[in-house]
């Protein structure tokens, strides 16, 4: 059995990279309706010169709840976006934050129970995917037949959002249906706060990242004038994840050749390091998910440069299956238990030296075989298996349910 979806998110639908709320809800919009609300903008937010946000501002600012579609998906699939919140993470803990945290609730609670009404919802399945900060679960008088947390990173390892976000996570999985969480070491530190912990990994758009192999783009922009190989990363770069010193590295080692990187700055790590000067290196800042099938088609190998700390540990990337279904050949350093899983596919690297090493094989690698292989496994960590994944958990629990209420 399928369901109406509500997605409660902390990525927007203008995330500046893809997002697993935003690719589950695309999915599950083929064939059933999705309300994906948005994270909100705070008061201070406001004041930021983001284009998209301007193009809200005036609802915003009238305190209004809004409501988009999204051109690729504009049947099935509604994106909320409610009223401003008091910007108080910087508050500690204490009295003062949960007044003021239990005020934000409020505004997003009313947010969605409008859009519930304005969109005639009566039963539906709840997904908060990561962002206890809100609605973490709907009151039971809300129509969720089943509510869901999804853990998608150790949020105690980020200082913004371990000061208050652990405690409010916690509250969330204890309270929740069932918790979600993509890797197997999340699955064993959210386990002491609840029995209902179900281990759902990330997925990949296969059929997008397939076009790799079956037609040819144009070479993008960036890469024109430069000639030798490719090496290419597409995701967040940020300081968390990110290990910087190694890419410089990779340039420096391989000078004849383009390190292309694809995704967000969000750290100032690069230019500490001299890395954003170095010629090799070419920032091609965010880009669509839809576009990116076209610049992977001309790197000739794929990186997954991720330091090896405690946050990573808890990490099994997006972009794995991503690059997979493209058949690329992958390096990785052994960040964690979960992408030694993929060792049969991917090159793995235990330090700097050894990453470098790596490179050069999968530069120099010609089997179509292998291509096919890793091609065939992205299949199978496809959002629409994850999607079945999903309804088949939703079953068994109601399915339970109705069996105890039975007896």
């Amino acid at each position: 059995m399928t369901y109406d979806t509500l997605f409660f998110s902390l990525f927007r639908t203008d995330n500046p990279y893809s997002s697993i709320s935003l690719s589950m809800a695309k999915e599950i919009a083929r064939t059933n309706r999705v309300l994906y609300v948005n994270h909100p903008y705070s008061w201070k937010d406001l004041l930021k010169h983001d284009p998209v946000l301007r193009k809200r501002l005036p609802g915003l600012l009238l305190g209004r709840v809004q409501y988009e579609t999204l051109p690729q998906i504009p049947n099935n699939f509604v994106a909320v976006t409610p009223p401003p919140t008091l910007p108080i993470n910087w508050l500690p803990p204490g009295l003062v934050y949960q007044f003021f945290q239990a005020w934000n609730n409020r505004i997003v609670l009313r947010a969605i129970r409008k859009a519930l009404r304005d969109h005639g919802w009566q039963e539906y399945v709840y997904i908060n995917c990561y962002n206890p900060f809100y609605a973490s679960m709907l009151p039971e008088n809300a129509g969720a037949a089943l509510q869901i947390y999804h853990c998608i990173d150790d949020i105690t390892q980020d200082p913004y959002t371990d000061k208050h976000g652990t405690d409010l996570e916690i509250a969330a999985i204890r309270q929740a249906d069932l918790t979600f969480v993509t890797s197997s070491n999340l699955k064993k530190l959210k386990q002491p706060y609840s029995d209902r912990i179900v281990l759902y990994f990330n997925a990949a758009a296969v059929d997008l990242f397939k076009t790799v192999l079956q037609g040819r783009f144009r070479r993008p922009k960036e890469l024109e004038g430069k000639t030798g190989k490719v090496i290419g990363f597409v995701g967040n770069l940020d300081a968390l994840r990110i290990d910087y010193p190694l890419l410089k590295k990779i340039a420096l080692a391989y000078p004849e050749h383009t390190l292309l990187l694809i995704g967000p700055i969000n750290s100032r790590g690069p230019a500490q390091i001299g890395l954003d000067q170095l010629p090799n290196v070419v920032w091609a800042g965010s880009r669509p998910l839809e576009s990116l099938p076209a610049y992977l088609q001309y790197m000739d190998c794929v990186l997954i440069p991720f330091l090896c700390n405690t946050l990573t540990a808890s990490i099994y990337p997006l972009k794995i299956n991503e690059y997979l279904a493209a058949g690329k050949a992958v390096v990785s350093t052994a960040f964690s238990n979960d992408i030694l899983g993929f060792a049969e596919y991917i090159y793995l690297a235990q330090d700097h030296t050894a990453f470098i090493g790596q490179i050069e094989q999968a530069l120099q690698e010609n089997d179509p075989a292998m291509l096919q292989n890793r091609s065939a496994l992205a299949e199978t960590n496809s959002w629409a298996a994850r999607i079945q994944q999903l309804w088949h958990e939703i079953d068994r629990v109601r399915g339970n349910r109705s069996k105890q209420t039975a007896a």
